[in-house]
Protein backbone atom coordinates (compact mmCIF):
# COMPACT_ATOMS: atom_id res chain seq x y z
CA UNK A 1 0.00 0.00 0.00
CA UNK A 2 2.09 2.90 -1.32
CA UNK A 3 0.48 6.20 -0.38
CA UNK A 4 2.08 9.24 1.18
CA UNK A 5 0.46 9.68 4.59
CA UNK A 6 1.47 11.56 7.70
CA UNK A 7 0.16 8.64 9.80
CA UNK A 8 0.69 5.32 8.03
CA UNK A 9 -1.09 3.42 10.81
CA UNK A 10 -4.40 4.67 9.40
CA UNK A 11 -4.03 2.10 6.61
CA UNK A 12 -4.91 -1.37 7.86
CA UNK A 13 -5.81 -4.66 6.25
CA UNK A 14 -7.58 -6.09 9.30
CA UNK A 15 -11.17 -5.96 10.51
CA UNK A 16 -12.14 -4.58 13.93
CA UNK A 17 -13.96 -6.94 16.28
CA UNK A 18 -14.59 -6.47 20.00
CA UNK A 19 -11.68 -4.07 20.35
CA UNK A 20 -9.22 -6.26 18.40
CA UNK A 21 -7.86 -6.07 14.87
CA UNK A 22 -8.47 -9.44 13.23
CA UNK A 23 -7.83 -11.41 10.05
CA UNK A 24 -10.56 -13.51 8.45
CA UNK A 25 -11.08 -17.00 9.87
CA UNK A 26 -10.05 -18.63 6.58
CA UNK A 27 -7.20 -16.19 5.87
CA UNK A 28 -8.66 -14.97 2.58
CA UNK A 29 -8.29 -11.39 1.40
CA UNK A 30 -10.41 -8.85 -0.45
CA UNK A 31 -8.73 -6.80 -3.18
CA UNK A 32 -9.08 -3.02 -3.26
CA UNK A 33 -8.59 -1.51 -6.74
CA UNK A 34 -7.68 2.10 -7.53
CA UNK A 35 -10.38 3.11 -10.06
CA UNK A 36 -8.12 5.73 -11.64
CA UNK A 37 -5.62 3.19 -13.00
CA UNK A 38 -7.32 -0.16 -12.39
CA UNK A 39 -4.39 -1.41 -10.32
CA UNK A 40 -4.41 -3.30 -7.03
CA UNK A 41 -4.00 -0.83 -4.20
CA UNK A 42 -4.52 -2.94 -1.08
CA UNK A 43 -5.94 -6.13 0.38
CA UNK A 44 -8.12 -6.44 3.46
CA UNK A 45 -9.56 -9.33 5.45
CA UNK A 46 -12.39 -11.15 3.67
CA UNK A 47 -14.67 -12.10 6.54
CA UNK A 48 -18.04 -13.83 6.57
CA UNK A 49 -20.88 -15.03 8.77
CA UNK A 50 -18.82 -16.47 11.64
CA UNK A 51 -16.82 -13.29 12.20
CA UNK A 52 -20.01 -11.20 11.89
CA UNK A 53 -21.79 -13.38 14.44
CA UNK A 54 -19.02 -12.83 16.97
CA UNK A 55 -19.07 -9.08 16.37
CA UNK A 56 -22.82 -8.97 16.95
CA UNK A 57 -22.43 -10.87 20.23
CA UNK A 58 -19.67 -8.50 21.33
CA UNK A 59 -21.80 -5.48 20.39
CA UNK A 60 -24.71 -6.90 22.37
CA UNK A 61 -22.58 -7.14 25.52
CA UNK A 62 -21.00 -3.71 25.02
CA UNK A 63 -24.37 -2.10 24.40
CA UNK A 64 -25.69 -3.16 27.81
CA UNK A 65 -23.12 -1.03 29.62
CA UNK A 66 -23.02 1.76 27.05
CA UNK A 67 -26.79 2.26 27.29
CA UNK A 68 -26.31 3.05 30.98
CA UNK A 69 -23.51 5.54 30.39
CA UNK A 70 -24.01 9.21 31.12
CA UNK A 71 -24.83 11.33 28.10
CA UNK A 72 -21.89 13.57 28.99
CA UNK A 73 -19.61 10.55 28.62
CA UNK A 74 -21.02 9.75 25.19
CA UNK A 75 -20.72 13.37 24.12
CA UNK A 76 -17.13 13.53 25.35
CA UNK A 77 -16.01 10.46 23.40
CA UNK A 78 -17.82 11.52 20.25
CA UNK A 79 -16.15 14.91 20.61
CA UNK A 80 -12.76 13.22 20.86
CA UNK A 81 -13.49 11.27 17.70
CA UNK A 82 -14.57 14.41 15.85
CA UNK A 83 -11.33 16.19 16.73
CA UNK A 84 -9.20 13.22 15.65
CA UNK A 85 -10.99 12.99 12.32
CA UNK A 86 -10.45 16.68 11.66
CA UNK A 87 -6.79 16.48 12.68
CA UNK A 88 -6.28 13.63 10.19
CA UNK A 89 -8.39 15.13 7.41
CA UNK A 90 -5.64 15.12 4.78
CA UNK A 91 -4.66 11.49 5.32
CA UNK A 92 -8.27 10.35 5.32
CA UNK A 93 -8.91 12.26 2.11
CA UNK A 94 -5.89 10.66 0.42
CA UNK A 95 -7.08 7.18 1.37
CA UNK A 96 -10.61 7.96 0.23
CA UNK A 97 -9.54 9.26 -3.18
CA UNK A 98 -7.17 6.35 -3.75
CA UNK A 99 -9.90 3.73 -3.31
CA UNK A 100 -12.97 5.67 -4.49
CA UNK A 101 -11.59 7.95 -7.21
CA UNK A 102 -13.23 11.30 -6.45
CA UNK A 103 -11.13 14.48 -6.74
CA UNK A 104 -9.02 15.18 -3.67
CA UNK A 105 -10.83 18.48 -3.09
CA UNK A 106 -14.14 16.62 -2.90
CA UNK A 107 -12.59 13.99 -0.63
CA UNK A 108 -11.46 16.69 1.80
CA UNK A 109 -14.96 18.14 1.75
CA UNK A 110 -16.42 14.71 2.50
CA UNK A 111 -14.18 14.29 5.55
CA UNK A 112 -15.41 17.59 6.94
CA UNK A 113 -18.99 16.69 6.07
CA UNK A 114 -18.70 13.27 7.70
CA UNK A 115 -17.07 14.73 10.80
CA UNK A 116 -19.89 17.23 11.14
CA UNK A 117 -22.29 14.37 11.95
CA UNK A 118 -20.03 13.18 14.75
CA UNK A 119 -19.92 16.70 16.19
CA UNK A 120 -23.67 17.20 15.75
CA UNK A 121 -24.69 13.99 17.50
CA UNK A 122 -22.15 14.53 20.25
CA UNK A 123 -24.26 17.57 21.10
CA UNK A 124 -27.64 15.97 20.36
CA UNK A 125 -26.90 13.07 22.72
CA UNK A 126 -27.74 15.46 25.57
CA UNK A 127 -31.18 16.20 24.16
CA UNK A 128 -33.01 12.88 24.21
CA UNK A 129 -36.14 14.11 25.93
CA UNK A 130 -39.23 12.26 27.13
CA UNK A 131 -42.68 13.52 28.16
CA UNK A 132 -45.08 13.73 31.05
CA UNK A 133 -48.65 13.36 29.84
CA UNK A 134 -51.85 14.45 31.56
CA UNK A 135 -53.22 11.30 33.29
CA UNK A 136 -56.72 9.83 32.86
CA UNK A 137 -57.30 9.97 36.63
CA UNK A 138 -55.70 11.59 39.67
CA UNK A 139 -54.26 8.31 41.00
CA UNK A 140 -52.09 7.78 37.91
CA UNK A 141 -49.13 9.40 36.24
CA UNK A 142 -48.09 8.87 32.62
CA UNK A 143 -44.46 9.14 31.52
CA UNK A 144 -42.84 8.57 28.16
CA UNK A 145 -39.14 7.71 28.01
CA UNK A 146 -36.83 7.04 25.07
CA UNK A 147 -34.34 4.18 25.25
CA UNK A 148 -31.72 2.86 22.79
CA UNK A 149 -33.05 0.36 20.27
CA UNK A 150 -30.12 -2.02 20.81
CA UNK A 151 -27.47 -3.43 18.45
CA UNK A 152 -27.48 -1.66 15.09
CA UNK A 153 -26.24 -3.20 11.84
CA UNK A 154 -24.98 -0.61 9.35
CA UNK A 155 -24.42 -1.25 5.64
CA UNK A 156 -22.88 1.61 3.67
CA UNK A 157 -22.05 2.31 -0.01
CA UNK A 158 -18.84 3.18 -1.84
CA UNK A 159 -19.75 6.64 -3.14
CA UNK A 160 -19.37 8.42 0.22
CA UNK A 161 -17.48 5.86 2.34
CA UNK A 162 -16.74 8.23 5.24
CA UNK A 163 -19.88 10.33 5.43
CA UNK A 164 -22.34 7.45 5.02
CA UNK A 165 -20.68 5.67 7.93
CA UNK A 166 -20.54 8.61 10.35
CA UNK A 167 -24.20 9.43 9.56
CA UNK A 168 -25.07 6.02 11.02
CA UNK A 169 -22.48 5.34 13.71
CA UNK A 170 -22.64 8.77 15.37
CA UNK A 171 -26.40 8.83 16.11
CA UNK A 172 -26.34 5.17 17.14
CA UNK A 173 -23.61 5.80 19.71
CA UNK A 174 -25.25 9.02 20.84
CA UNK A 175 -28.50 7.15 21.49
CA UNK A 176 -26.73 4.45 23.51
CA UNK A 177 -26.49 1.72 20.86
CA UNK A 178 -23.60 -0.44 19.67
CA UNK A 179 -22.85 -1.03 15.98
CA UNK A 180 -21.63 -3.67 13.55
CA UNK A 181 -20.78 -2.04 10.23
CA UNK A 182 -20.31 -3.46 6.74
CA UNK A 183 -18.69 -0.90 4.38
CA UNK A 184 -18.72 -1.47 0.63
CA UNK A 185 -16.07 -3.92 -0.58
CA UNK A 186 -14.83 -1.35 -3.09
CA UNK A 187 -13.98 1.16 -0.34
CA UNK A 188 -13.20 -0.59 2.96
CA UNK A 189 -10.03 1.34 3.80
CA UNK A 190 -11.80 4.61 4.61
CA UNK A 191 -14.05 2.85 7.11
CA UNK A 192 -11.16 1.02 8.75
CA UNK A 193 -9.13 4.25 9.03
CA UNK A 194 -12.11 5.96 10.59
CA UNK A 195 -12.32 3.25 13.25
CA UNK A 196 -8.58 3.47 13.96
CA UNK A 197 -9.38 6.99 15.10
CA UNK A 198 -12.51 5.86 16.99
CA UNK A 199 -10.35 3.42 18.95
CA UNK A 200 -7.98 6.25 19.84
CA UNK A 201 -10.96 8.33 20.97
CA UNK A 202 -11.51 5.83 23.79
CA UNK A 203 -14.72 4.02 22.91
CA UNK A 204 -15.14 0.76 24.88
CA UNK A 205 -14.34 -2.48 23.10
CA UNK A 206 -17.23 -4.14 21.32
CA UNK A 207 -19.08 -0.87 20.80
CA UNK A 208 -17.90 -0.38 17.20
CA UNK A 209 -17.18 -3.33 14.92
CA UNK A 210 -16.20 -3.29 11.23
CA UNK A 211 -16.55 -6.33 8.98
CA UNK A 212 -15.54 -6.54 5.29
CA UNK A 213 -15.71 -9.34 2.76
CA UNK A 214 -18.42 -11.86 1.94
CA UNK A 215 -21.38 -9.58 1.35
CA UNK A 216 -24.14 -12.17 1.15
CA UNK A 217 -22.94 -14.03 4.26
CA UNK A 218 -22.52 -10.85 6.28
CA UNK A 219 -25.90 -9.51 5.20
CA UNK A 220 -27.66 -12.78 6.00
CA UNK A 221 -26.17 -12.83 9.49
CA UNK A 222 -27.12 -9.22 10.13
CA UNK A 223 -30.71 -9.67 9.00
CA UNK A 224 -31.32 -13.02 10.75
CA UNK A 225 -29.51 -12.53 14.06
CA UNK A 226 -32.03 -11.76 16.80
CA UNK A 227 -29.51 -9.67 18.73
CA UNK A 228 -29.58 -7.07 15.94
CA UNK A 229 -32.57 -4.85 16.60
CA UNK A 230 -32.12 -2.33 13.81
CA UNK A 231 -30.59 -2.35 10.34
CA UNK A 232 -29.70 0.87 8.54
CA UNK A 233 -28.75 0.71 4.87
CA UNK A 234 -27.71 3.17 2.18
CA UNK A 235 -27.67 1.78 -1.35
CA UNK A 236 -29.84 0.66 -4.23
CA UNK A 237 -33.58 0.19 -3.99
CA UNK A 238 -33.55 -3.49 -5.11
CA UNK A 239 -31.03 -4.41 -2.40
CA UNK A 240 -32.91 -2.32 0.16
CA UNK A 241 -36.13 -4.21 -0.58
CA UNK A 242 -34.37 -7.55 -0.06
CA UNK A 243 -32.93 -6.40 3.25
CA UNK A 244 -36.30 -5.12 4.45
CA UNK A 245 -37.89 -8.44 3.56
CA UNK A 246 -35.17 -10.40 5.37
CA UNK A 247 -35.46 -8.18 8.45
CA UNK A 248 -39.20 -8.83 8.67
CA UNK A 249 -38.58 -12.35 10.01
CA UNK A 250 -37.30 -10.86 13.27
CA UNK A 251 -39.27 -7.60 12.98
CA UNK A 252 -36.19 -5.40 13.07
CA UNK A 253 -36.39 -1.64 12.83
CA UNK A 254 -35.05 -0.51 9.45
CA UNK A 255 -33.83 2.77 7.99
CA UNK A 256 -33.39 2.83 4.23
CA UNK A 257 -31.74 5.55 2.14
CA UNK A 258 -32.20 4.16 -1.34
CA UNK A 259 -32.06 5.21 -4.98
CA UNK A 260 -32.99 8.55 -6.46
CA UNK A 261 -34.07 10.14 -9.72
CA UNK A 262 -33.74 13.82 -8.89
CA UNK A 263 -35.32 16.41 -11.16
CA UNK A 264 -33.66 19.83 -11.51
CA UNK A 265 -36.26 22.32 -12.74
CA UNK A 266 -35.31 25.71 -14.20
CA UNK A 267 -38.25 28.08 -14.60
CA UNK A 268 -38.09 31.03 -16.98
CA UNK A 269 -38.00 33.54 -14.09
CA UNK A 270 -34.87 31.94 -12.57
CA UNK A 271 -31.47 33.56 -12.27
CA UNK A 272 -30.00 31.58 -15.16
CA UNK A 273 -26.35 31.87 -14.19
CA UNK A 274 -27.06 30.64 -10.68
CA UNK A 275 -29.20 27.82 -12.07
CA UNK A 276 -26.35 26.69 -14.32
CA UNK A 277 -23.91 26.84 -11.42
CA UNK A 278 -26.30 24.85 -9.21
CA UNK A 279 -26.88 22.25 -11.91
CA UNK A 280 -23.13 21.84 -12.45
CA UNK A 281 -22.32 21.07 -8.84
CA UNK A 282 -25.40 18.94 -8.35
CA UNK A 283 -24.89 16.89 -11.51
CA UNK A 284 -21.14 16.41 -11.76
CA UNK A 285 -20.05 16.19 -8.12
CA UNK A 286 -18.39 12.80 -7.58
CA UNK A 287 -18.75 12.20 -11.34
CA UNK A 288 -22.51 11.99 -10.89
CA UNK A 289 -22.22 9.08 -8.43
CA UNK A 290 -24.43 10.66 -5.80
CA UNK A 291 -27.88 9.52 -4.68
CA UNK A 292 -29.15 13.11 -4.52
CA UNK A 293 -27.44 14.36 -7.65
CA UNK A 294 -29.42 15.79 -10.52
CA UNK A 295 -30.71 13.04 -12.80
CA UNK A 296 -33.05 14.96 -15.11
CA UNK A 297 -32.78 18.66 -15.95
CA UNK A 298 -36.13 20.23 -16.86
CA UNK A 299 -35.89 23.67 -18.49
CA UNK A 300 -38.79 25.95 -19.47
CA UNK A 301 -39.05 26.48 -23.21
CA UNK A 302 -38.32 30.24 -23.28
CA UNK A 303 -34.87 29.84 -21.73
CA UNK A 304 -34.08 26.31 -22.94
CA UNK A 305 -31.55 27.19 -25.66
CA UNK A 306 -29.76 29.76 -23.51
CA UNK A 307 -29.52 27.33 -20.58
CA UNK A 308 -28.11 24.54 -22.76
CA UNK A 309 -25.52 26.92 -24.22
CA UNK A 310 -24.38 28.21 -20.81
CA UNK A 311 -24.43 24.75 -19.26
CA UNK A 312 -22.35 23.29 -22.09
CA UNK A 313 -19.83 26.10 -21.77
CA UNK A 314 -19.34 25.34 -18.06
CA UNK A 315 -19.11 21.58 -18.66
CA UNK A 316 -16.30 22.10 -21.13
CA UNK A 317 -14.23 23.58 -18.28
CA UNK A 318 -14.29 20.34 -16.26
CA UNK A 319 -10.90 18.64 -15.91
CA UNK A 320 -11.15 14.86 -15.99
CA UNK A 321 -8.37 12.77 -14.47
CA UNK A 322 -6.84 11.03 -11.46
CA UNK A 323 -8.45 12.37 -8.30
CA UNK A 324 -5.10 12.67 -6.52
CA UNK A 325 -4.17 15.57 -8.83
CA UNK A 326 -5.20 18.93 -7.41
CA UNK A 327 -6.32 20.16 -10.85
CA UNK A 328 -8.82 17.33 -11.38
CA UNK A 329 -12.48 18.29 -11.05
CA UNK A 330 -14.06 15.04 -12.21
CA UNK A 331 -12.63 11.59 -11.54
CA UNK A 332 -13.32 8.04 -12.71
CA UNK A 333 -16.38 5.95 -12.05
CA UNK A 334 -15.94 3.27 -9.40
CA UNK A 335 -15.23 0.48 -11.91
CA UNK A 336 -15.59 -0.57 -15.55
CA UNK A 337 -18.99 -2.18 -14.94
CA UNK A 338 -20.33 1.17 -13.73
CA UNK A 339 -18.89 2.86 -16.82
CA UNK A 340 -20.50 0.27 -19.11
CA UNK A 341 -23.86 0.78 -17.37
CA UNK A 342 -23.66 4.53 -17.98
CA UNK A 343 -22.58 4.01 -21.57
CA UNK A 344 -25.60 1.74 -22.16
CA UNK A 345 -27.90 4.48 -20.86
CA UNK A 346 -26.37 6.93 -23.33
CA UNK A 347 -26.75 4.48 -26.22
CA UNK A 348 -30.39 3.82 -25.33
CA UNK A 349 -31.10 7.55 -25.36
CA UNK A 350 -29.35 8.01 -28.72
CA UNK A 351 -31.31 5.16 -30.28
CA UNK A 352 -34.55 6.76 -29.08
CA UNK A 353 -33.73 10.17 -30.54
CA UNK A 354 -31.53 12.01 -28.03
CA UNK A 355 -28.96 14.44 -29.36
CA UNK A 356 -25.45 14.45 -27.85
CA UNK A 357 -24.54 18.05 -27.07
CA UNK A 358 -21.26 17.13 -25.36
CA UNK A 359 -19.28 13.98 -24.54
CA UNK A 360 -21.16 10.72 -24.83
CA UNK A 361 -18.20 8.35 -24.76
CA UNK A 362 -15.53 6.72 -22.62
CA UNK A 363 -12.51 8.96 -22.09
CA UNK A 364 -9.13 7.88 -23.40
CA UNK A 365 -7.75 7.98 -19.84
CA UNK A 366 -9.15 4.49 -19.17
CA UNK A 367 -12.19 2.25 -19.06
CA UNK A 368 -13.49 3.81 -15.82
CA UNK A 369 -13.62 7.36 -17.18
CA UNK A 370 -16.76 8.73 -18.89
CA UNK A 371 -16.51 12.16 -20.47
CA UNK A 372 -18.98 14.70 -19.02
CA UNK A 373 -22.04 14.30 -21.21
CA UNK A 374 -25.05 16.46 -22.10
CA UNK A 375 -28.05 14.97 -23.90
CA UNK A 376 -30.92 16.99 -25.36
CA UNK A 377 -34.20 16.08 -27.10
CA UNK A 378 -35.06 13.74 -24.23
CA UNK A 379 -38.39 11.93 -23.96
CA UNK A 380 -39.99 9.91 -21.17
CA UNK A 381 -39.41 6.54 -22.85
CA UNK A 382 -35.65 6.81 -22.42
CA UNK A 383 -33.84 5.02 -19.61
CA UNK A 384 -32.03 8.25 -18.66
CA UNK A 385 -35.43 9.69 -17.73
CA UNK A 386 -36.60 6.69 -15.72
CA UNK A 387 -33.47 5.22 -14.15
CA UNK A 388 -30.83 6.51 -11.77
CA UNK A 389 -27.84 7.33 -13.97
CA UNK A 390 -24.99 7.38 -11.42
CA UNK A 391 -22.58 8.91 -13.88
CA UNK A 392 -21.62 12.26 -15.48
CA UNK A 393 -24.59 12.38 -17.87
CA UNK A 394 -27.06 15.29 -17.93
CA UNK A 395 -30.31 14.72 -19.88
CA UNK A 396 -32.09 18.04 -20.56
CA UNK A 397 -35.86 18.14 -21.15
CA UNK A 398 -37.93 21.07 -22.41
CA UNK A 399 -41.26 21.88 -20.73
CA UNK A 400 -43.97 24.49 -21.26
CA UNK A 401 -45.89 25.09 -18.02
CA UNK A 402 -45.39 24.84 -14.28
CA UNK A 403 -47.90 22.00 -14.01
CA UNK A 404 -46.12 20.07 -16.76
CA UNK A 405 -42.80 20.45 -14.93
CA UNK A 406 -44.30 19.12 -11.70
CA UNK A 407 -45.92 16.21 -13.52
CA UNK A 408 -42.66 15.28 -15.24
CA UNK A 409 -40.68 15.64 -12.03
CA UNK A 410 -43.05 13.36 -10.09
CA UNK A 411 -43.15 10.77 -12.88
CA UNK A 412 -40.87 8.36 -11.00
CA UNK A 413 -41.11 5.70 -8.31
CA UNK A 414 -38.30 7.47 -6.46
CA UNK A 415 -38.64 10.39 -4.09
CA UNK A 416 -35.31 11.36 -2.56
CA UNK A 417 -34.21 14.82 -3.75
CA UNK A 418 -35.52 17.47 -6.14
CA UNK A 419 -34.29 20.94 -7.11
CA UNK A 420 -35.81 23.97 -8.78
CA UNK A 421 -34.82 27.54 -9.55
CA UNK A 422 -37.35 30.37 -9.48
CA UNK A 423 -37.59 33.93 -8.15
CA UNK A 424 -41.40 33.85 -7.90
CA UNK A 425 -42.23 33.50 -4.19
CA UNK A 426 -45.66 32.05 -4.90
CA UNK A 427 -44.14 29.45 -7.21
CA UNK A 428 -41.55 28.56 -4.57
CA UNK A 429 -44.32 27.54 -2.16
CA UNK A 430 -46.52 25.87 -4.77
CA UNK A 431 -43.81 23.74 -6.33
CA UNK A 432 -42.15 22.84 -3.01
CA UNK A 433 -45.44 21.48 -1.72
CA UNK A 434 -46.34 19.56 -4.89
CA UNK A 435 -43.00 17.84 -5.53
CA UNK A 436 -43.10 14.28 -4.17
CA UNK A 437 -39.61 14.15 -2.68
CA UNK A 438 -38.16 14.09 0.82
CA UNK A 439 -35.56 16.81 0.15
CA UNK A 440 -36.17 19.97 -1.88
CA UNK A 441 -33.47 22.42 -2.93
CA UNK A 442 -34.84 25.82 -3.95
CA UNK A 443 -32.27 27.96 -5.77
CA UNK A 444 -29.64 25.66 -4.29
CA UNK A 445 -27.73 22.74 -5.80
CA UNK A 446 -26.12 21.38 -2.61
CA UNK A 447 -28.58 20.54 0.14
CA UNK A 448 -26.85 18.05 2.46
CA UNK A 449 -25.78 19.14 5.94
CA UNK A 450 -25.83 17.65 9.41
CA UNK A 451 -28.53 20.02 10.70
CA UNK A 452 -31.21 18.97 8.20
CA UNK A 453 -33.17 15.69 7.97
CA UNK A 454 -31.84 13.62 5.06
CA UNK A 455 -34.08 10.95 3.55
CA UNK A 456 -36.66 10.08 0.94
CA UNK A 457 -40.20 8.93 0.33
CA UNK A 458 -41.80 6.38 -2.02
CA UNK A 459 -39.19 3.82 -3.15
CA UNK A 460 -36.32 6.03 -1.99
CA UNK A 461 -36.65 4.65 1.50
CA UNK A 462 -37.70 5.50 5.03
CA UNK A 463 -36.23 7.20 8.07
CA UNK A 464 -34.10 10.32 8.35
CA UNK A 465 -30.42 10.93 9.00
CA UNK A 466 -29.00 14.06 10.56
CA UNK A 467 -30.87 16.90 12.32
CA UNK A 468 -32.77 16.69 15.60
CA UNK A 469 -34.81 13.89 14.04
CA UNK A 470 -31.76 11.74 13.40
CA UNK A 471 -31.74 10.13 16.84
CA UNK A 472 -35.34 8.96 16.60
CA UNK A 473 -34.51 5.96 14.41
CA UNK A 474 -32.16 4.67 17.11
CA UNK A 475 -34.57 5.06 20.02
CA UNK A 476 -37.59 3.14 21.27
CA UNK A 477 -40.48 4.98 22.92
CA UNK A 478 -41.59 3.43 26.20
CA UNK A 479 -44.80 4.41 27.97
CA UNK A 480 -44.80 4.07 31.76
CA UNK A 481 -48.05 4.29 33.72
CA UNK A 482 -47.61 4.70 37.47
CA UNK A 483 -50.75 3.91 39.43
CA UNK A 484 -51.75 4.02 43.07
CA UNK A 485 -50.50 7.55 43.57
CA UNK A 486 -53.26 8.41 46.09
CA UNK A 487 -53.13 5.15 48.09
Amino acid sequence: MILKLNDKTLLTSKNYSNGHWIDSDDGTLLEVINPADGKLFAQVARCGSSETNRMISAAHEAQKKWSQSLVKERAYMLGNWFRLVMENKEDLARILTQEQGKPISEARAEIVYGASYIEWFAEESKRVYGDTIAPPSNDKRIMVVKQPVGVVACITPWNFPIAMLTRKIAPALAAGCAVVCKPANATPLSALALVVLAERAGFPKGLINIVTGKTSEIGAEMTSNKLVRKLTFTGSTPVGKKLMSACSNTVKRTSMELGGNAPFIVFDDADLDKAVSGAMISKYRNAGQTCVCTNRILVQHKIYDEFVSKFKSECEKLVIGDGQKETTTIGPLIDSNAAEDVKSLIEDAKIKGARVELGGNICDLGDNFINPTILSNINTSMRVFNEEIFGPVAPIIKFETENEAIELANQTDFGLAAYFYSRDIGRVYRVSEKLEFGIIGVNEGIISNEMAPFGGIKESGNGREGSKYGLDDYLEIKYVCVGGINE
